[in-house]
């Protein structure tokens, strides 16, 4: 599949929530097949749909050679945290600590419509809270305690990428249901 382009920081998609996937169909695994191959070129630890311009509930990951996706994921975050460094593909080159879940069980569908039930800690824990963020609009920088997340702000600003043009917003084949992307 071809590798889509990546949306940064400031395009106005990444801060929209995404829509529940209602279709498994052809043109779901055509997308995850494309999040999949965009996130390994990248390469990056996880993608989500809304990072190549498409408002659906639907991510990929690749951690410790383990490779996965998830649709409609809803987590349940351990009370015991782990901090440490984070970045995004949608904010390249920058990396800031963060504090995340150490563990999480993620609910969800594949692509086919399965049930589907992830259990990650440490890294798989903090990909899949990072890209179930991006499906509800939230960027790892809004968790960033305020003196990092300004020193990050200032950082996406004095960045070679920053106010760059973004691609245009592609239309979903599925019913979005006023979120028309």
């Amino acid at each position: 599949m071809p590798i889509q382009p990546i949306r940064l920081f400031g395009d106005p998609v990444l801060r929209k929530p995404a829509t529940e996937v209602v279709d498994f169909d052809k043109e779901l695994r055509r997308l995850v097949e494309d999040l999949t191959d965009t996130m390994l070129d990248a390469p990056g630890a996880g993608l989500a749909a809304p990072q190549i311009g498409v408002g659906l509930r639907v991510f990929t990951w690749r951690v410790d050679g383990e490779l996965g996706h998830l649709v409609n994921p809803r987590l349940e975050l351990s009370a015991e945290t782990q901090h440490g460094s984070e970045g995004c593909l949608s904010i390249p080159d920058l990396s800031f600590d963060c504090t995340r879940a150490l563990s999480v069980i993620a609910h969800g569908f594949d692509m086919y419509g399965e049930p589907l039930v992830v259990e990650g800690s440490e890294l798989l824990a903090r990909a899949i809270q990072h890209e179930t963020d991006h499906l509800d609009g939230i960027l790892f920088v809004d968790r960033l305690d305020s003196d990092v997340r300004k020193a990050a702000m200032k950082a996406i600003r004095e960045a070679e990428w920053f106010g760059l043009e973004q691609p245009q917003i592609k239309v979903s084949p599925h019913a979005t249901h006023g979120f028309g992307f």
